[in-house]
């Protein structure tokens, strides 16, 4: 099994991984889908199910899927342009593909006809489903196809879907673990750490140059995102009318610095202030890296500026280690359970960016390769059970602050694992396993429905 360091780390926009880039994604393939197609399309449509039509507003996904067909894609979005052709889609219901490769031309498309939120059919296949479709001059159907939106911006069409595990055409790699216990036995036996041993697989499909580069940029959006929102205050789109916290409380901490009268649990304030920062900019829309989902973006990156900043003895030149760590227990969790919060709840987002971060924060601090598992065992294994209950299906409450606490216990399974020899009851597979019969037993009003918990129980308006 192999899962790219850069799967599993996206750079795209918010507010949410499988809700809005993963649709873009969707419709820049159908795109590519009509072009290869012999028919004369004159126009689209596109159907939201599930989890995608109950939170669809929320998370912007009636505006990504319109703007995948007019051929924005999540890794060179560009804002201001995205909302003037928004504009003049809705002015002239139409999507214009003028200069671009195998010219669509024009094709019609009404977004209050064509865009629909169809909330009483479940698509069978994972809860975030989507019809795309192109008509000819009659408005008669000539192309559909089924797409599902699998989290952390991933989407497969309902044949990939069906085919079960996404295959790997790719040239062999030397170390294809495909659960923690073969991860551990191949480190046993060549006896190198787990981001040695996912180097080596990266650069058996790549090169050391491009690894390099493309980890550093990983690590200069991350940061640059929270930097952003450490600088911004005011209140996030959606209506809800949620303030931004993480500058105030930014400043208040950088205000208590020097002054020796912080209480030692004030380091907890700075995880979590990392973290909300980077949520707070996603909410907005803003360009985050998707660790492992959207939703969840604020926790690793939160948990590496912490070591950056803040642990004696930190270096940059650990960053690749960290994110290389990360994603190949990321990689685990995503294969043998899921990452999407439509399909198994919040442990399968928060959880697993805290087990991935706690991970990454015991191998560079030097853990051993039975350290790092236990550690990402620890912060998976606390976080099970937990649901996905965005009030009015805004990545806002509680998910802002729940990345803040994601990074705190991140940070606390890894010192608890380093406390450790590696040794300790329950495996990480066992976790994953138990994560993912969890997931699959939780009621669907606790899967990013917004129809259940805090969703239903707190004032939405």
């Amino acid at each position: 099994m192999f899962l790219s360091v850069f799967d599993m780390f996206k750079v795209g926009i918010g507010p949410s991984s499988s809700h809005t880039m993963g649709p873009m994604v969707a419709a820049a393939r159908f795109l590519d889908m009509m072009r290869a197609a012999p028919f004369d399309f004159r126009g689209v449509r596109a159907s939201l199910h599930g989890s995608l039509a109950f939170t669809g507003v929320g998370h912007a996904t009636d505006r990504a899927t319109i703007l995948g067909l007019a051929g924005f894609r999540p890794e060179s979005y560009d804002g201001e342009k995205a909302e003037a052709t928004l504009a003049a889609i809705h002015a002239s219901k139409t999507i214009v593909h003028d200069g671009s490769p195998d010219d669509l031309g024009s094709l019609t498309f009404d977004p209050a006809a064509d865009m629909i939120f169809d909330y009483d059919h479940v698509l069978p296949g994972h809860a975030n489903g989507m019809t795309l479709m192109a008509t000819d001059a009659q408005g008669d159907v000539m192309l559909r196809q089924v797409f599902y939106s699998v989290g952390g911006g991933f989407v497969l069409t309902e044949e990939e879907l069906a085919q079960g595990k996404a295959t790997d055409d790719g040239p062999p790699v030397p170390f294809p673990f495909k659960s923690a216990v073969e991860m551990l036995e191949m480190a046993q036996r060549s006896g190198l750490s787990i981001a040695q041993m996912k180097r080596a697989n990266e650069v058996a499909r790549g090169c050391e140059e491009s690894l390099a580069r493309g980890t550093a940029r990983l690590w200069q959006v991350m940061n640059d995102c929270i930097n952003r929102g450490l600088e911004r205050d005011g209140i996030l789109p959606g209506g809800l009318n949620v303030r931004r916290r993480a500058k105030g409380i930014y400043d208040a901490l950088m205000a208590e610095r020097g002054l020796n009268q912080s209480a030692p649990h004030t380091i907890n304030d700075w995880m979590s202030v990392y973290a909300m920062a980077v949520n707070e900019e996603n909410a907005a829309g803003g360009q985050v890296v998707t660790a492992p989902t959207n939703g969840a973006a604020g926790v690793l990156p939160a948990v590496l500026r912490y070591y950056l900043d803040h642990v004696p003895g930190a270096s940059e030149k650990q960053i690749e280690d960290f994110l290389l760590t990360a994603a190949a227990i990321g990689g685990l969790v995503k294969y043998n359970a899921s990452i999407s919060g439509a399909e198994a709840g919040c442990q399968a987002e928060v959880g697993s960016a805290a087990a991935m971060a706690a991970a990454g924060l015991c191998a560079v601090m030097g853990g051993s390769v039975e350290q790092v598992e236990n550690a990402a065992e620890i912060a998976l294994e606390h976080h099970l059970g937990m649901t996905c209950d965005p009030v009015k299906g805004l990545v806002q409450v509680p998910c802002i602050e729940r990345n803040g606490l994601g990074a705190i216990k991140a940070v606390s399974a890894a010192s608890l694992a380093l406390r450790g020899d590696g040794q300790h009851f329950v495996p990480l597979d066992a976790v994953i396993e138990t994560m993912r019969q969890t997931g699959a037993d939780m009621h669907e009003k606790y899967k990013e429905t917004s129809l259940g918990g805090l969703a239903v129980n707190v004032p939405n308006c």
